[in-house]
């Protein structure tokens, strides 16, 4: 602990440590500035009840960058001035920590952070892991005696769904952090620490070219019998000769497609802006698809100038239709990419068509492609062969390489 007087000057040069730094105001007892190890500056008062003998309390005043010295000297006044007269502002925020419970505080989360600050998809994903997993679980408690415990006694009953069980987590362990930023809990309590993810087997399924055949003889008879409005029809089309995320598909619009040079020119994507270059057979998919005015969206919903938001209930007629109960709309994606891998289309390729931020994320088809060391090994071995003359190992060496 040291003393000084509070000022920018102080404020700015005072360093972070291994462990929390106190520094006190030698002309204001009471007004001081905590530095946390992680470099947060935060203006605080300290006082005690009861005379000498009394609790000694802390409360803070707001973060170093929201407020400057000179305001937070002010506010350390007039809460000094009421304890003066009795008032235990300390009490007062415990209590009221006490009474807010967890899905009242999660609510704010939501409001605050992810709708402002994330995208509308991501929001949309929290608020349904909230309603269906948190909120019936530990909604009803108050956040601050919400314990390592707690979490990890959710995360096991949702061990069946090993996937949702670590977004859950996940979700949590950020929604704790934002608590601890804005004062909700203590620094450093965030519970979901240490409570360790299940391991999770990436769903890998490919469509073979026979189901990719079923798949084209659903889609006409669908088209014919009317089993799909032709922008569902349209949407699976597309999602299958590009390898586009769904969102990206069924939230397109038509001022985001540039005919002339055969792209979709994506403003925004779960990576960002991007390019999907469309091949024959999606350029084809999209010029069949009904172009309403009143409607700026290339898949339509049933909505007027909206786009359709459901395309679970016309896939899982269609793929009815082709015998492909198990097939699901994200596994055209990957179906894409494996084709991609097994026509000798390099990773860094496939990455780039299917928008991956992430080498790794592309990694998961690496074993689709042919062994490029196979290859070089049947390509030097014919060469040898040749070169000794023997030319029926050679032939044998071409031919096992096909």
């Amino acid at each position: 602990m040291a003393n000084a007087r509070i000022s920018k000057q102080t404020v700015d040069t005072v360093r972070p440590s291994d462990t929390d730094i106190y520094l006190w105001d030698d002309e204001l007892s009471g007004f001081g500035l905590k530095v946390t190890p992680a470099g947060r500056k935060v203006y605080l008062v300290q006082y005690r009840l009861g005379g000498r003998k009394g609790r000694t309390r802390r409360v803070t005043i707001g973060k170093h960058g929201d407020l400057t010295p000179t305001t937070a000297r002010a506010e350390a006044k007039r809460l000094l001035g009421e304890i003066a007269v009795g008032r235990d502002p300390a009490s007062e925020r415990d209590k009221a920590k006490a009474d807010t419970t967890l899905a009242v505080v999660l609510d704010q989360f939501m409001s605050e952070h992810v709708k402002s600050k994330r995208k509308a998809s991501t929001a949309r994903e929290y608020e349904r892991i909230a309603k269906l997993y948190i909120v019936p679980r530990i909604g009803r408690r108050s956040i601050s005696e919400i314990t390592r415990q707690d979490i990890a006694k959710l995360h096991h009953e949702l061990r069946d769904k090993p996937y949702q069980a670590n977004r859950t987590l996940a979700l949590l362990s950020k929604f704790f952090n934002w608590a601890e930023k804005h004062g909700l809990r203590p620094d450093g309590s965030n519970p979901c620490r240490h409570v360790e993810k299940y391991p999770e087997s990436r769903r890998e399924r490919f469509l073979s070219e026979a189901e990719l055949a079923r798949l084209g003889d659903a889609l006409r008879t669908a088209a014919q019998e009317e089993i799909a409005t032709p922008w569902a029809i349209a949407a699976i089309r597309l999602l299958t000769f590009t390898g586009a995320r769904l969102g990206e598909i069924l939230a397109l619009k038509w001022d985001y497609v540039d005919q002339e040079r055969g792209l979709l020119m994506l403003p925004d994507s779960k990576t960002g802006k991007k390019v999907i270059r469309l091949n024959a057979p999606a350029r084809k998919a999209l010029e069949g698809t009904p172009r309403l005015e009143a409607n700026p969206y290339v898949i339509c919903g049933k909505k007027t100038g909206q786009h359709l938001v459901n395309l679970e209930r016309p896939w899982r007629r269609i793929r009815n239709i082709a015998h492909l109960e198990d097939v699901r709309l994200h596994d055209l994606r990957h179906s894409f990419a494996s084709v991609a891998a097994a026509g000798g289309q390099s990773l860094i390729v496939i990455g780039k068509m299917l928008g991956h931020s992430q080498p790794a994320t592309t990694a998961r088809y690496a074993h689709l492609a042919d062994d490029p060391v196979r290859v070089a090994c049947d390509a030097v071995g014919e060469r040898i062969a040749t070169a000794m003359g023997d030319h029926s190992a050679a032939q044998s060496s071409s031919v096992a390489a096909e």
